[in-house]
C-alpha cells in the first residue's frame, strides 16, 4: 500500500493512507468508496516495465472468496476471453438473454464513464448503495487475508463485487469477461457452464507471451473439465493450441463455422439500411437471418459466437426462442462501440485500440455511416502498436487532431503521435493538450454531414462520452 499519511482525526482513513486494508473503516458514501477502490493496486494503469506477477495471484483471490464465503459456487457462468471482441460479444450474449427473460449478471471491463457500468443487472449498473455495501463487505474480508496473500487489486476488488452481487441479487445466470489473459486472470476462480473464446491477436506479450500459440493458450486457461468451448474461426496455429488445451484438461471445443453450421452475408439494400445478418443451424434447433446488432463485417462472428452459446445453454434447460433471441440482439448496448454519443455534430466513440480493431473500425464506419469527411480525435496508450494504430487510421480520416486522457498514466505524448504520422503517412495532423479542446477543434471544422470519430482507447473514448453526459446533465438541470 501507498506511504501513510496524516490525517484528520475526525475523518475516516482512505486507502491511500493506510498501511494495511485491515486498517480501512466502511465507507459511508459511493463517493467515498469509488476513490478508496481507485487507490489501490491497478495493473490498468500501470506504466509499461513495471512488475505485474503481484497483480496475477490467482491464490489471493481463492482465498478472498473463500473469506466471503465463496458466493461464487452454484451460480451459472459463461465465461469469455479473447483479444478482440469479447466486450461486443458479452453485450450481444446479455442482450439476448435478457430478451428471453432471464435475469442476467454482466461483468465487463473497463468502463466508460462510471465504475458502476462493470457491474450490471439486464443492462442496469449496480447501484450506489449497493455498490458501497459490497466494496465494505470485499475490504473487509481483503484486509483479513492480506497478512498472508498481499493486498487485493483494484480487479480483484471489483470482481469479488460481481460475484457477491450477482449472488445476492439471486440471478439466472451471469455472462463474465476476462480481464486480462485468461489463466491467470481474478475471472478464473469460476467454473462456468461454458468458455467462449474471441479472436485471438498478440497483445499483453510481456505477460501473455510473445507469439499468437502462446497468447492463445493463455487465453484457454479458462477451459475446465468437461465444460464445453466454443471459439470463432482463428488461424490454423491459434487452433491448434486451444484445441490442445481443451484436449489436455478435457473440454470439449467446438469452432463456429467447422464443427457448428454458421453463415454471414452482408445487405446493404435493405430497408434497414447496410447490415449484417447470420444464421446459426445445430441438432438442437437454427437461428435464421439475424440482424447483426453492432455495426461491422468483424461483428457477424462475434454475434455467431453469442447464438452458439444460446444454443448450448439449451441443454441446461435455458429456453431461447428465435423470435425472443431477435428482440433482445436488437437491444444490444453499444458500451463504446461505434457509439453515437451526440447528433450535431455527429460524434462517435469507440474503444478501439489494436491495428485490427482500429482496421476494422474504419471499414464499418465506411460500410455503415453515411458522412463527407471525417475528423478522428485519437489518443493511445504507449505501449500498443502505434504505427499499426496510426497506418490504420491514415486510411479513413481526413483530419486527425492527437490528444491523451487525462486519467491514463500509460497514455502517449500527443506530440509524438503527430510527428510519427506526419512521417508515415505524409499528411498534416493537429495537437490538443486534452480530450475536450480536441473535440472543440474538431467541432469547429465540421459541417452538418460530417463526422467526429473519437478513438485510441477506452480512457480517450470514456473521457469524450463523460463530456457529453455531464453536458446533458447540465442542460436537463437548467
Amino acid at each position: 500500500m501507498p506511504t501513510k499519511r496524516k490525517s484528520q482525526p475526525s475523518k475516516a482513513k482512505t486507502s491511500a493512507e493506510c498501511d494495511s486494508l485491515a486498517e480501512l473503516k466502511p465507507m459511508r458514501t459511493f463517493t467515498q468508496a469509488s476513490l478508496a477502490l481507485e487507490a489501490l493496486p491497478n495493473m490498468e494503469k500501470q506504466r509499461p516495465g513495471q512488475p505485474v506477477s503481484e497483480h496475477l495471484k490467482l491464490d489471493r483471490m481463492r482465498a478472498l472468496m473463500a473469506e466471503l464465503g465463496n458466493p461464487q459456487q452454484g451460480q451459472t457462468f459463461i465465461h469469455i476471453a479473447g483479444s478482440k471482441g469479447k466486450g461486443s460479444t458479452v453485450e450481444m450474449l446479455a442482450a439476448c438473454l435478457t430478451g428471453c427473460g432471464y435475469g442476467v449478471g454482466v461483468y465487463t471491463s473497463p468502463h466508460l464513464v462510471d465504475v458502476r457500468e462493470r457491474i450490471r443487472i439486464a443492462g442496469v449498473p449496480i447501484s450506489e448503495d449497493d455498490f458501497m455495501e459490497h466494496f465494505n463487505s470485499v475490504i473487509a474480508a481483503a484486509g483479513k487475508i492480506e497478512a498472508e496473500f498481499g493486498s487485493a487489486t483494484y480487479f480483484e476488488v471489483m470482481t469479488a463485487m460481481a460475484f457477491v452481487y450477482f449472488a445476492a441479487q439471486a440471478v439466472d445466470l451471469s455472462v463474465i469477461e476476462v480481464g486480462l489473459g485468461g489463466r491467470l486472470d481474478a475471472t478464473n476462480i469460476i467454473t462456468p457452464a461454458l468458455t467462449c473464446i474471441t479472436e485471438i491477436q498478440l497483445e499483453h506479450t510481456h505477460v501473455l507471451g510473445s507469439t499468437l500459440p502462446e497468447v492463445a493458450g493463455e487465453k484457454a486457461g479458462i477451459f475446465k473439465p468437461d465444460v464445453p468451448a466454443i471459439t470463432v474461426p482463428q488461424d490454423e496455429e491459434v487452433i491448434a493450441a486451444l484445441r490442445a488445451r481443451a484436449e489436455e484438461v478435457g473440454a470439449p471445443l467446438a469452432v463456429l463455422g467447422v464443427d457448428i453450421e454458421f453463415n454471414q452475408r452482408f445487405e446493404a439494400d435493405g430497408s434497414n439500411g447496410p447490415q449484417m445478418r447470420v444464421g446459426l443451424m445445430t441438432e438442437r434447433g437454427e437461428y435464421e437471418h439475424m440482424v447483426v446488432p453492432l455495426p461491422g463485417e468483424h461483428q457477424a462472428l462475434n454475434c455467431g459466437l453469442a447464438l452458439a452459446a444460446l444454443d448450448r445453454l439449451k441443454v441446461l434447460g435455458f429456453e431461447t426462442p428465435e423470435v425472443r433471441v431477435a428482440e433482445g440482439l436488437a437491444g444490444t448496448l453499444r458500451m463504446g462501440r461505434s457509439e453515437v454519443i451526440w447528433q450535431q455534430p455527429r460524434i462517435i466513440v469507440d474503444g478501439a485500440h489494436t491495428k485490427e480493431s482500429i482496421g476494422a473500425l474504419v471499414r464499418a464506419i465506411g460500410a455503415h455511416t453515411r458522412y463527407d469527411s471525417m475528423v478522428v480525435v485519437f489518443g493511445c496508450s504507449v505501449d500498443k502498436d502505434i504505427d499499426g494504430l496510426l497506418e490504420e487510421i491514415s486510411r479513413g480520416a481526413d483530419k486527425v487532431i492527437f490528444t491523451k486522457a487525462a486519467d491514463n498514466p500509460r497514455a502517449a505524448d500527443p506530440e509524438m503521435l503527430r510527428r510519427k504520422y506526419i512521417e508515415l503517412s505524409g499528411k498534416m495532423a493537429q495537437v490538443e493538450p486534452s480530450v475536450k479542446e480536441a473535440i472543440n477543434t474538431a467541432a469547429r471544422a465540421v459541417g452538418k454531414s460530417d463526422l467526429i470519430c473519437v478513438t485510441g482507447s477506452f480512457y480517450v473514448a470514456g473521457e469524450a462520452k463523460r463530456l457529453f453526459v455531464e453536458k446533458e446533465t447540465a442542460s436537463a438541470a437548467t
